[in-house]
C-alpha cells in the first residue's frame, strides 16, 4: 500500500486496507472526497444509464468492462435528472468518443456533475477483492493531502449499507404525472379515458420503468413513498386509480419502515384483495417485508446485464439486468403466504414471487433493461393487463 500519492494522482481506499491508485477525471481539482459502498457492475454497455440509476445511490461503482467512455454522453440516455453514484471506478477511459448521438465526452460529462471518477487502475484486481471479501466501503479522491492512511481510516469509519434509508434521498416529494413513452423503441398507444391509472411508488424510480408503463396505454400517476395508507386506499376505493407499482430504489430495504407499513396494511384490506401489484427490485423487497418475510445482504450482490433467471411457472430461462444488494429469504416468504416464481440461477437466491389467488407480484430483477436485454418485458403486459381488468370492472365514485 503506497504512503502518499502521485502527483496528478486519484486514490481509491478500501476498508481493508487496500489502495488503488489511478487517474482522476470528471470533477478533478476540486478537493472532493467520496465516500460509499464500492460495488461492481458486469455490463458491457450502458455506463451512462447505470450511473444515472437512483439505486446506485451511496455507492462507488465499478466498471468491470476495460474501456469506458467510447461512446460518449447524451441527453436521452437518463434513468434520473443527475448522476447518483458516489465516485466511477474504470480500467481505460476513452477520451475521445465516437457515437452519433452523442453530445459530450464522459469526463466532461461527470466534470458537469461534480462527480470524480478514477481511471488506470486494475480493476480485475479490484473486483476480485470484492468477490472475496464482499463489497465494503471506500473512499475516493484525488486530494493529494490526504495520506493513504487517511482514507483507510474514513472508509472504516462509514456507516455500511446495512440500516440506511436512501430511498428518501431520491425519490419524489410530490406526485406528478408521467406520459413519457419508450419512443421509437416500441410502438406506444396514446391514453384515452378508459386507460388504466397505475399509481407508482417511488422510492429512486427509474425512468425506463415509467415509460414501459406509460407505452402500454396507461395513465401514470407517481407519488411519493412516503404516501399514507389512507390515501392510497382511498384513491383506489374511489376508483382513481387500478393498479399499484412499487419502483426500484437505493440502500436497505428493511430501514424503509413506513413504507412497509404501508404496504402491509394494503396487502390485509379485503377491498382490495383484487388489486394488481407490481414490485421491482427494492419494490420487490418492500413488498415481501409488507408480507412478513425477511430480506439480508448479499455478499457482493447481482449488477449487470447478463443475470440467468428461471421462471418457475414457466420453465423458462430469461437472461435479465439487475442492481441490487440484498435478496429475500425464501424460507420466510413462504411461511408468509408468499410463492417462490423465480430463482437467480448463478446463486439460486429469490428473484421473484406472487401471492397465490391475488394479482400481486413482484421480482428482484429489472424488465424495463436500460441497459439489457428485454427477455421480462412481458412483466408489464401481464401486469398492465390485470390494471386494465379492474379497470373495466370499477366505476369512479
Amino acid at each position: 500500500m503506497p504512503n502518499q500519492a502521485p502527483p496528478g494522482s486519484a486514490r481509491l481506499a478500501l476498508a481493508d486496507g487496500s489502495v488503488f491508485v489511478g487517474t482522476p477525471f470528471g470533477a478533478t481539482g476540486k478537493g472532493i472526497c467520496s465516500i460509499g459502498e464500492v460495488v461492481f457492475n458486469t455490463a458491457l454497455t450502458g455506463y451512462q444509464e447505470s450511473l444515472t440509476d437512483p439505486s446506485y445511490t451511496g455507492q462507488i461503482l465499478v466498471q468491470t468492462t476495460p474501456l469506458i467512455g467510447n461512446t460518449g454522453t447524451n441527453a436521452e440516455d437518463l434513468e434520473s435528472a443527475k448522476v447518483q453514484v458516489a465516485g466511477f471506478v474504470i480500467h481505460e477511459y476513452t477520451r475521445t468518443h465516437s457515437n452519433y448521438r452523442a453530445d459530450s465526452t464522459l469526463g466532461d460529462w461527470l466534470a458537469h456533475s461534480g462527480v470524480l471518477g478514477i481511471a488506470d487502475i486494475d480493476t480485475r484486481a479490484l473486483t476480485r477483492v470484492l468477490r472475496s471479501a464482499g463489497v465494503m466501503t471506500g473512499v475516493l479522491t484525488d486530494d493529494a493531502s490526504l495520506s493513504d492512511a487517511d482514507l483507510v481510516n474514513m472508509a472504516r469509519q462509514a456507516p455500511p449499507m446495512e440500516g440506511q434509508n436512501l430511498a428518501a434521498l431520491v425519490g419524489c416529494s410530490t406526485p406528478f404525472s408521467w406520459d413519457e413513452t419508450l419512443g421509437d423503441w416500441a410502438p406506444a398507444v396514446e391514453p384515452s379515458e378508459d386507460s388504466p391509472v397505475i399509481l407508482a411508488l417511488d422510492c429512486g424510480a427509474k425512468r425506463n420503468i415509467l415509460r414501459n408503463l406509460a407505452t402500454r396505454n396507461c395513465r401514470v400517476r407517481v407519488v411519493p413513498h412516503t404516501i399514507t395508507a389512507e390515501e392510497l386506499k382511498a384513491e383506489f376505493a374511489a376508483g382513481n386509480a387500478h393498479g399499484l407499482f412499487i419502483s426500484n430504489g437505493p440502500g436497505d430495504p428493511d430501514a424503509v419502515a413506513e413504507t412497509i407499513a404501508t404496504l402491509r396494511e394494503v396487502l390485509r384490506d379485503p377491498d382490495l384483495v383484487d388489486l394488481p401489484i407490481f414490485g421491482i427490485c427494492l419494490g420487490h423487497q418492500l413488498l415481501a417485508l409488507a408480507l412478513g418475510a425477511r430480506t439480508y445482504k448479499l455478499p457482493f450482490g447481482h449488477r449487470g446485464a447478463n443475470q440467468p433467471v428461471r421462471d418457475d411457472t414457466t420453465g423458462r430461462v430469461e437472461i435479465t439486468s439487475q442492481n441490487h444488494g440484498f435478496a429475500v429469504d425464501p424460507e420466510s416468504l413462504r411461511a408468509a403466504g408468499g410463492e417462490p416464481t423465480h430463482i437467480h440461477l448463478n446463486d439460486h437466491t429469490l428473484a421473484g414471487f406472487q401471492i397465490p389467488g391475488r394479482p400481486v407480484f413482484s421480482v428482484q430483477f429489472h424488465p424495463e433493461a436500460s441497459p439489457g436485454p428485454h427477455d421480462a418485458s412481458h412483466l408489464f403486459d401481464r401486469f398492465v393487463a390485470a390494471a386494465r381488468l379492474r379497470a373495466a370492472q370499477v366505476t369512479p365514485a
